[in-house]
């Protein structure tokens, strides 16, 4: 990533902020779907959002993937888990937003690089620097001081925040480009959300249709809403350094949060101020920890780097042989 030009990471940047801008703002798109209840979305999301990467890589001519997936039953299999923990990821969260729980969403992804920390001890066995199990400690706290704040444990953030980390656990494992990987989920979920819009159609429940042609088009939108900010989190993830995109993943969750409080007018009691600012304190910690393993590692690269120049100017020349 060292080695990109200026302007390939000032694209790679921009594109960034805009994948993890839309991200951050996209509650205001769902309220937007009423009457259409969470479920009804949910599968026009699925549906739609097939339609449109399929249509990207129709363009990009990227198909050969496709076959190569479909010889390989273990990787179908992490697809499909991926394709159903990312189901329950939308649904939870499109009724969270449009039931008025946008600020617990936002906690969901606050709290997910812990819960994938924590993923990564107990199912791959990996060892924790001490910063980190200090990180993983104080988030731990902070959900019993939510959990006392709301009465309950905060099972929407909870429910996001392990759904997701399982999502990237097994994209991890599955190893396919982002739009392909959402290609190969979507298609997945195509037939049962289908088949439950036609279901809801029968039962003349479905608003697709029955709410004007403006209502309609908003939900085959929800595959744009979907497919963009994706692309853009591609193209930035090519041009810009991990630890970078790090930090802009914070933007979606503070985007959310705010619009939570100044926007949808949510209340925010002491105790909840309280479980969120440790939240803060464990991501602090974690952000600290890896910008110094990265700055660790790139200065060893550079050492290692002049080291091998050093020796190669101190090294004889050996005269080939006739």
């Amino acid at each position: 990533m060292a080695g990109k030009p200026r302007g390939e990471q000032h694209i790679g940047l921009l594109n960034g902020f805009a994948a993890y801008g839309m991200w951050g703002l996209v509650p205001l798109f769902w309220p937007l779907l009423k009457p259409a209840g969470a479920a009804e979305i949910l599968a026009h999301r699925m549906a739609w959002s097939l339609v449109v990467v399929g249509a990207v890589l129709l363009v990009m001519r990227r198909w050969a993937w496709a076959g190569e997936l479909l010889r390989q039953p273990r990787k179908l299999g992490l697809v499909t888990v991926a394709s159903a923990v990312i189901t329950v990821n939308w649904g939870v969260y499109i009724w969270a937003v449009n039931s008025g729980h946008v600020v617990e969403a936002s906690l969901g992804y606050f709290i997910n690089p812990l819960v994938t920390i924590a993923m990564g001890v107990l199912l791959l066995k990996e060892r924790l620097r001490p910063v980190q199990w200090a990180a993983v400690g104080v988030g731990l706290a902070a959900v019993v001081v939510l959990t006392i704040g709301y009465g309950r444990p905060p099972w929407i953030s909870l429910c996001l925040a392990f759904s997701f980390a399982t999502y990237g656990l097994a994209k991890k494992k599955v190893n396919l480009g982002g739009i392909e990987s959402l290609a190969a989920e979507t298609a997945i979920q195509f037939l049962p959300a289908v088949a439950y819009l036609l279901w809801l159609g029968s039962r003349g429940d479905a608003t697709f249709g029955t709410e004007g042609a403006g209502h309609a088009a908003l939900l085959a939108a929800t595959g744009v809403v979907t497919a963009i900010p994706l692309v853009c989190f591609g193209a930035a993830a090519i041009r810009v350094p991990l630890s970078t995109l790090g930090l802009l993943q914070y933007l979606a969750p503070v985007f959310q949060f705010l619009l939570g409080i100044f926007y949808f007018h949510e209340a925010m009691p002491a105790e909840r101020w309280a479980g969120f600012a440790l939240v803060w304190v464990a991501l602090s910690l974690l952000t600290f920890d890896a910008l110094g393993t990265a700055r660790r590692g790139a200065l060893a690269l550079r050492e290692s780097a002049r080291a091998g120049a050093t020796s190669e100017v101190a090294a004889p020349a050996v005269p080939e042989r006739a």
